[in-house]
């Protein structure tokens, strides 16, 4: 898989991870047409294949409505059917059989509570599945498998679920109050009129305090991005600083000296042979 595609994909799994709560192991419900396309095109293990665009491991579900319809499409599903077989159930409470379409949207309902990617060869299930908010679809494309970006309708869905975060709620207010109170009634004394006075000042900078966070809550959702460091100081040459050069002058003259006073000692170390005089007697002899 190309870095560029894995990038894309990891950006898009960290959006589902931040804004709706999706974690690992990543569920992945199939319907009948990505399970006869998994077979199809070989792409076996499917687990392993999806773990690579997701990054994290994963389970495969899939409903017993569309095992029922690949049973019903005849002869030529029937290997499809035995690898549908092989994957995890997820709870489908219809007694008699409906279509593939309608028994996985009413598994995922209005808010995906499972948190379940969908897996998908079909556009109009696709189409429909991203207008729900925390919806991730998986489609294939011969041997290679992608993840949607996510829509505008879900781009939106996260922006104002983070406002709504971002503003304190009532209980909030009321119990924010009550301790600011407490502390100024302790403060002040017991007269009840400053109470009173000091109370409606709460309220008011508590009214303050919300409409400035207000303006301060940013329309899209930012992520960390990833800045350019400086070079590690280690592998870095140091710098020579002028004070330096006198001291290497000095070494160097130290040294010189140190190699004179060596070559004098050394010369006044050689042993004097001293010559001894001749008898005269070896003379005459």
């Amino acid at each position: 898989m190309g870095i560029k595609k894995q990038k894309r994909h990891r950006r898009i799994v960290r959006f589902y991870k931040t804004c709706f709560g999706f974690r690992p192991p990543f569920k992945v419900l199939c319907d009948g047409t990505f399970i006869h396309h998994l077979f199809i095109n070989n792409i076996i293990p499917a687990d392993t294949s999806i773990s690579k665009i997701l990054g994290d491991p994963v389970k495969l579900f899939t409903t017993r409505c569309v095992l029922a319809e690949l049973k019903s499409l005849g002869e030529g599903y029937s290997d499809s059917l035995n690898v549908g077989r092989d994957l995890v159930p997820a709870r489908c409470d219809h007694e008699k059989r409906k279509s593939a379409v309608d028994c996985l949207t009413e598994v995922i309902g209005d808010k995906n509570s499972e948190h379940f990617f969908v897996a998908s060869q079909d556009a109009d299930l696709r189409k429909k599945f991203q207008e729900i908010a925390a919806v991730p679809v998986i489609f294939a494309l011969r041997n290679a498998l992608f993840l949607e970006p996510p829509s505008e309708s879900q781009h939106q869905f996260a922006n104002s679920a983070e406002e709504e975060r971002s503003h304190m709620t009532d209980l909030e207010f009321k119990m924010l109050f009550k301790k600011r109170k407490r502390s100024a009634s302790e403060e002040t004394g017991d007269s009840s009129d400053e109470n009173e006075d000091l109370s409606n000042k709460i309220v008011e900078d508590l009214k303050k305090n919300s409409a400035k966070r207000k303006g301060d809550v940013k329309d899209k959702v930012q992520f960390k991005r990833k800045r350019a460091k400086g070079p590690n100081p280690l592998s870095c040459k140091k710098k020579k600083t002028e004070n330096q050069k006198p001291v290497a002058k000095k070494e160097s003259n130290n040294n010189e000296n140190k190699t004179q006073d060596d070559s004098l000692r050394s010369r006044n170390k050689k042993r004097k042979r001293s010559r001894k005089k001749k008898d005269p007697t070896d003379a005459t002899d």
